[in-house]
């Protein structure tokens, strides 16, 4: 059995211009120890997916479908059973540990709740907890930090920090939500290597949430790729990137940027824009952007089939559909020389 399994969720926010989904019909299975990753645009219904699993949408937001942990529903679960599970079993690091550590608090104060909510321990033992676990994740003077302020912390401790108070329970599962995005590249590859030996030694299962192709291949063995709310594509990573099956998944690599390209050579990028909210409409809802595209595509959305490999892909080329013959993928790009 799966720890986690999300079937057909879909997120829907009511707005004054009518109820906008955000989420349309994702499902995925997470196993105990397994390390995925979700990718894709801003906007894609990456943060959203993580909020749904963690009952965090805003006040105005209806999660539908179902979300199973450890076997239990979380979506219908009640409000105090839910607050037992959430930081306890499963932790969330958010993007910007500037602004998710309480500016206000020490950071003793702030790790110390945790351990007392959840572990039921006396103050005195969850500030020795919280300095074991600062240590664990390589904080220099683990002990003197707990008497600090977050913005006594570059971004690189705070985000180690954020990590460390959300390991604190021993979670079962990890949600890393762009935990690096806000770090330069040194400091990046310091938290994806922690998390990997993290998970290693404690038997996490992780989510990490990324706009970056390269983060995910650094941590995780299985990558999801989210596109207006639905998965594209769902493969091992190594698969992934290696041959990536779905045109939205191809075009997500192609805009990489390559330290082994012409100098002269164009910025790579995805031509248009991903559709708003209010934009999304019947059929496939990439088919604007993608050189790929034929007469179906605007009319019917594809479903996920299994392409061989572990690969899903939601595209008509993967149904047997027979597309035109000048309409076979190819790499747009636009931009200015480098």
């Amino acid at each position: 059995m799966s720890l986690l399994s999300v079937n057909d969720l879909s997120v829907a926010i009511k707005t004054p211009d009518g109820v906008l989904r955000t989420v349309d019909g994702v499902s995925f299975d997470v196993a105990a120890g397994e390390s995925v990753g979700i990718v894709g645009e801003s906007g894609s219904g990456k943060t959203q997916t993580a909020l749904a699993i963690m009952g965090l949408l805003p006040w105005n937001a209806k999660a539908r479908g179902s979300i199973a942990f450890d076997g239990a529903e979380l979506l219908r679960m009640r409000a105090s059973k839910l607050n037992r599970i959430r930081g306890a079993q499963i932790a969330l690091v958010f993007q910007d540990p500037k602004t998710s550590l309480n500016p206000h608090l020490t950071i003793g104060v702030q790790m110390a709740e945790i351990a007392e909510r959840h572990l039921g321990v006396s103050r005195h033992e969850a500030l020795q907890q919280s300095a074991q676990m600062l240590d664990r994740v390589r904080l220099s003077g683990a002990a003197n930090a707990l008497t600090r302020y977050p913005h006594e912390f570059s971004g690189g401790m705070r985000q180690r920090i954020a990590i460390a108070m959300m390991l604190l329970c021993k979670p079962k599962l990890l949600i890393a939500d762009e935990p690096t995005s806000a770090l330069d590249v040194t400091i990046q590859a310091q938290i994806l290597a922690l998390l990997a030996e993290l998970q290693r030694d404690l038997g996490l299962a992780v989510i990490l949430i990324s706009h970056d192709l390269g983060v995910v291949a650094e941590l995780c063995t299985r990558t999801l790729v989210m596109y207006a709310g639905r998965i594209m594509e769902s493969a091992p990573t190594a698969a992934l990137l290696a041959q990536p099956r779905n045109p939205y998944s191809r075009a997500l690599l192609a805009s990489r940027l390559r330290v082994d390209a012409r100098r002269r050579s164009l910025l790579p990028s995805i031509p248009g824009q991903a559709p708003t909210l209010d934009e999304r409409k019947a059929g496939c809802p990439f088919h604007p952007r993608c050189g790929a595209a034929f007469d179906r595509c605007a009319k019917e959305r594809p479903m996920l089939r299994a392409t061989g490999g572990g690969t899903t892909s939601a595209c008509h080329r993967d149904e047997g559909a027979s597309p035109s013959p000048d309409s076979e993928f190819t790499s747009k790009t636009v931009g200015k020389p480098l």
